[in-house]
């Protein structure tokens, strides 16, 4: 049973809902799929196809639509993936980047169906809040695709 929650990302999937809670609750380790719902005759979805798949993430409640074409993903929404080394980062990238994801830049990728992650260091507010070692912080994030939490952490020294 998926935990109630009063807000609930809700993510718009072309025909993919389902593949997409199976690929995110199998690089997630405390993750797991909820309801399957599916679209009843007369209504805007072929019947008996998947509609809705409830899943969680790490305590975090999502929806995952098969809503149609109409609607794609963009950079402007993205979820941040928050890593305690460089073994988790270099997990969750190449996880995320499975099966046809797209690596961006400074730490953000776009996994197969179109979603944005970025991928970083746990402490990166930190590397990064302070008004001495911010500049040097962003010159070293801005030459990395991938992040590298060492190189990060001499530009912050």
């Amino acid at each position: 049973m998926i935990k109630p929650s009063r807000i609930k990302t809700f993510l718009w999937f072309d025909g993919q809902a389902e593949q997409a809670a199976k690929f995110y609750t199998s690089i997630f380790k405390e993750s797991k799929i909820g309801s399957v719902s599916r679209y009843p005759e007369g209504s805007p979805g072929p019947a008996g196809t998947v509609m809705t798949v409830a899943f969680e993430i790490e305590g975090q409640p999502f929806v995952a639509l098969n809503g149609g074409p109409q609607f794609k993903f963009t950079e402007a929404v993205s979820f941040m993936v928050e890593c305690k080394d460089q073994a988790e980062i270099d997990y969750y990238w190449d996880q995320l980047l499975a099966g046809g994801g797209k690596p961006v830049q400074c730490g953000w990728l776009k996994d197969r169906f179109g979603l944005s992650w970025q991928v970083a260091p746990a402490n990166f507010e930190k590397l990064y809040s302070n008004p001495k070692t911010a500049p040097r912080v962003m010159q070293a994030m801005m030459k990395m695709v991938k992040l590298d939490m060492r190189k990060l952490e001499e530009a912050a020294r």
